[in-house]
């Protein structure tokens, strides 16, 4: 079998593929095209001040609406919360995403304070999505806000 290397993600890959397994890349006559795999989106779930129940309602929407749309990293505005210590909404977005990590539905999420370029994780996301590395969230320690990679 003979193998290439996907330009986005490092991974290994068979020649002739259109798509890259493990990232999702396209393919474009033997030439990886990243560009094209790339689609972001912000969606803010705090608008209108929703209790959690309507906000975690409206991110599971929009996660399948992202999806239908080849949408392929979406960052969610849930906010921090007045008390300082953490939104509900915040926090039951977060387990709503680990949920759906876990059922194979979501491909990963950084919670942002923790997307940053010290971040391993955050790494890796940026070695499959190069776009990431110039996201205006990078490096700001947002708590606020989550991204989402879908593929």
């Amino acid at each position: 079998m003979i193998v290439s290397v996907c330009d986005v993600c490092g991974n290994e890959i068979e020649n002739g593929a259109n798509r890259c397994p493990y990232c999702g890349a396209h393919i474009e006559g033997g030439t990886l095209s990243p560009e094209k795999s790339f689609r972001y989106r912000t969606v803010n779930l705090e608008a209108g001040r929703p209790v959690a129940e309507v906000a975690l309602h409206r991110m599971v929407e929009a996660i399948d609406d992202c999806r239908r749309n080849g949408v392929t990293v979406v960052t969610f505005i849930h906010g921090y919360g007045s008390s300082g210590k953490g939104g509900i909404i915040r926090s039951e977005c977060r387990k709503m995403l680990d949920y759906m990590e876990n059922q194979g539905r979501i491909g990963g999420y950084i919670p942002g304070e923790e997307f940053n370029k010290r971040s391993g994780a955050t790494r890796a996301f940026i070695n499959r999505f190069p776009q990431l590395g110039k996201n205006k969230n990078l490096n700001r320690g947002n708590r606020g806000i989550t991204l989402v990679i879908l593929s």
